[in-house]
């Protein structure tokens, strides 16, 4: 068996922190040379001693794709990546995918005639699920594989089924870390390892009181157990029941709707490393039976943004997925604390404190953009290991199905479906987190990082003046009540160093 070394990059990609639904990300890639060196076989099998495991469904790259560390192990080998840009192979991959991003569908298919190299850059499936997504109106159906997608969405007199063209051309001494490590991501299993760890608290059949007092008020997060077993939803959520209850229903997923059959055809389909994701905030509205279908478990039913009414910001979700989905790392919107309650599948979550930023991730200084790594898998590849060595370790859990998790407000968190999942999450504010949620909607900066309404800049006075109304003194009292417990802080610190200071000319 020979085996050779892989250069994988740690990509970055940059989104906006407002939206609480991952719609359209900045496709521009901020690449470091943070290299980790892993080993393969030339059939592309894990490695052993490193533990990284294919999946069995995993075809080999398409395009005979290989990582940079392999042309050193080919002595007289010349990278036909550079050969066939020409003058522009001084270029990085990732800029190179960024112009390439600027062309349509039509051009690129020129531009694939004119080397080998051009055509396996512009086959790489990013580039058409960006121009299907960003030009579609109405109704698509994925076949295969987004450019497929893009030419039977756009020219449906082309018989793609019978096109051999499709199949892939591989290409001999091609060699990209960039490229490499995208289908890499989509085609990782999850190693044993990064689903260990499993040290979050989990209670079953605490009263509100205990909630509050050992867990919302200190702001820590909490698996509960048992608060969704008279739930309709939980027995009756399978696919075809959602199929058949939605129908033509359309969904938000990323920057598109489509129907809950045409969005399962596509999960079924898709090997990709950002498989879209189903995070749908007006699901009641649009069905109102799977609204009546659940209900708020007891602890989180104290939500002051109710006295807005409709005006409300967006507050909660459908979320469907597949394996390998999910939401990169995160702080929800409007400093609101969640809750997360799986119904169908489970999924790995990974939290850290607000005053830890997880590695990896770089949040702008006011907060309104995250740059992070372009996929989760390539987060767990690349940063996972490095939380071993934290004094403050991340809270990990796996929640399955009837299990709900509390994520405390600025609290950041990623979370990765392991198998297909259907979920409801909820954003709300009680009392306990008030005072933060009206200090964040004031932010000089509010127009950028409150989300989920359009009416972002008016959106603190509106709410405070309805808590007034609705609740008269609350503001004030809980003002008071944290002024007060600052100081009864502040004496004790002043106290204790006065009770150790001792003064002596010996």
């Amino acid at each position: 068996m020979l085996s050779y070394s892989r250069s994988l990059l740690s990509r970055t990609i940059k989104r906006k922190t407002k939206n609480k639904t991952k719609t359209k990300l900045k496709t521009k890639r901020n690449v470091s040379r943070k290299q980790d060196s892993i080993a393969t076989n030339t059939n592309l099998e894990h490695n052993e001693e490193e533990g990284f495991n294919l999946k069995s469904s995993a075809p080999s790259h398409s395009h005979g794709v290989q990582p940079l560390g392999n042309l050193y192990f080919n002595p007289g080998s010349i990278n036909s990546r550079n050969t066939g840009l020409g003058n522009l192979q001084i270029l990085s991959d990732e800029l190179v995918l960024e112009i390439l991003g600027l062309l349509e569908g039509t051009h690129l298919g020129v531009l694939a005639t004119v080397s080998k190299s051009f055509y396996v850059f512009t086959s790489h499936e990013p580039l058409w699920r960006n121009l299907v997504l960003d030009n579609v109106e109405g109704r698509f159906l994925y076949n295969r594989s987004w450019k497929v997608t893009y030419i039977s969405t756009f020219y449906p007199s082309f018989d793609v089924s019978r096109s051999s063209r499709f199949s892939g051309l591989r290409v001999r001494d091609f060699y990209s870390d960039y490229l490499f490590q995208s289908w890499l991501c989509a085609n990782l299993e999850m190693k044993p390892e990064w689903l260990e760890r499993d040290n979050i608290i989990r209670k079953r059949g605490i009263s509100v009181d205990d909630f509050v007092t050992d867990f919302e008020e200190p702001n820590k997060p909490v698996l509960l157990e048992g608060c969704m077993d008279n739930w309709d939803a939980l027995g009756k959520w399978d696919r075809d029941y959602l199929v058949d209850l939605c129908g033509d229903a359309q969904f938000a997923v990323g920057p598109v709707k489509m129907r809950l059959e045409d969005y399962f055809s596509y999960s079924d389909q898709v090997k990709e490393e950002r498989p879209l994701y189903l995070f749908d905030p007006k699901f009641a509205e649009k069905n109102p039976t799977l609204g009546s279908e659940y209900e708020v478990p007891v602890y989180f039913r104290e939500d002051l943004f109710s006295v807005l009414g409709n005006e409300r910001p967006d507050y909660r979700w459908i979320i469907i997925g597949p394996a390998g989905s999910g939401s990169s790392f995160h702080i929800d919107p409007n400093s609101t604390s969640a809750w997360n309650a799986v119904i169908r599948g489970s999924k790995k979550w990974v939290l850290f404190p607000p005053d830890v930023v997880p590695p990896g991730v770089h949040p702008s200084p006011d907060g309104a953009e995250v740059a992070c790594p372009v996929s989760i898998i390539e987060w767990f590849m690349n940063f996972y290991g490095a939380t071993k060595d934290w004094k403050k370790r991340p809270i990990e859990c796996i929640c399955k199905a009837g299990e709900v998790i509390f994520v405390p407000n600025g609290w950041w968190h990623l979370v990765i479906n392991l198998e297909e999942s259907v979920a409801i999450t909820q954003n709300y504010v009680s009392r306990r987190n008030l005072l933060n949620v009206l200090d964040f909607l004031k932010k000089p900066n509010a127009s950028e990082l409150v989300s989920g309404t359009r009416d972002r800049i008016n959106l603190h006075e509106k709410f405070k003046n309805a808590i007034e109304a609705s609740f008269p003194g609350t503001i004030d009292a809980l003002s008071l009540k944290a002024e007060q417990k600052k100081t009864s802080f502040w004496d004790s610190v002043t106290d204790s160093k006065v009770g150790a200071f001792k003064f002596s000319f010996n």
